[in-house]
């Protein structure tokens, strides 16, 4: 008994300008939404890797963080009462809506952090680097600013002109006097 020859071919494909469109469109949108995608997904992973450290909505308060490298680290919404951080490199760190009531911030490094809506009520920032903070809404009250350097910091108008009334002192590691910071006049 032997098989009948089968005869295969491939079905064919009629193309009309449409069909050939949308072959040509979606040829091009796949790889475009892959490099999207891999730009956000690396995006967010640079973000991730530059943080040193992610206290974001933790209770850190009357911790001891004297000296530490605190570069970019997330402090959002911490609440960091009392906490020491004098000398510590808080460059670039987010401390949005944190609570740094009476924390220690002698000679600490905030260049370019992001201080926005934080409660810092009788904390102690003297001699620390503050310049380029955005600190929009932040309440300064009962905060020691003696030798600190506001250089380029965002500051509300109200909270300049009360911080220049009690503003003294001469940065130590800037050489800025504290009121020439804030834009004080005399």
């Amino acid at each position: 008994m032997t098989l009948p020859d089968l005869e295969i071919s491939a079905p064919t494909v009629q193309t009309n300008g449409l069909g050939q469109i949308k072959r040509i469109a979606m040829a091009l949108l796949i790889p475009l939404l892959a490099a999207v995608w891999l730009l956000l997904g690396a995006q967010g992973t640079a973000m991730a890797v530059g943080w040193t450290l992610d206290y974001t909505y933790s209770e850190i308060s009357d911790q001891d963080f004297t000296g530490q490298d605190l570069h970019a680290a997330s402090f959002a919404g911490a609440q960091a009462r009392r906490s020491d951080f004098t000398g510590a490199d808080m460059s670039s760190a987010i401390m949005t809506k944190g609570n740094f009531l009476e924390a220690n911030f002698t000679g600490a490094n905030l260049t370019n952090a992001l201080m926005d809506r934080v409660a810092l009520q009788g904390a102690d920032l003297t001699d620390a680097i503050v310049e380029g903070a955005t600190t929009s809404t932040t309440s300064f009250l009962d905060v020691t600013i003696t030798g600190a350097d506001f250089t380029d910091a965002i500051l509300d108008r109200l909270q300049v002109a009360n911080l220049c009334k009690r503003a003294e002192g001469v940065n130590p590691t800037t050489g800025v006097a504290t009121r020439d910071s804030l834009g004080c006049r005399d």
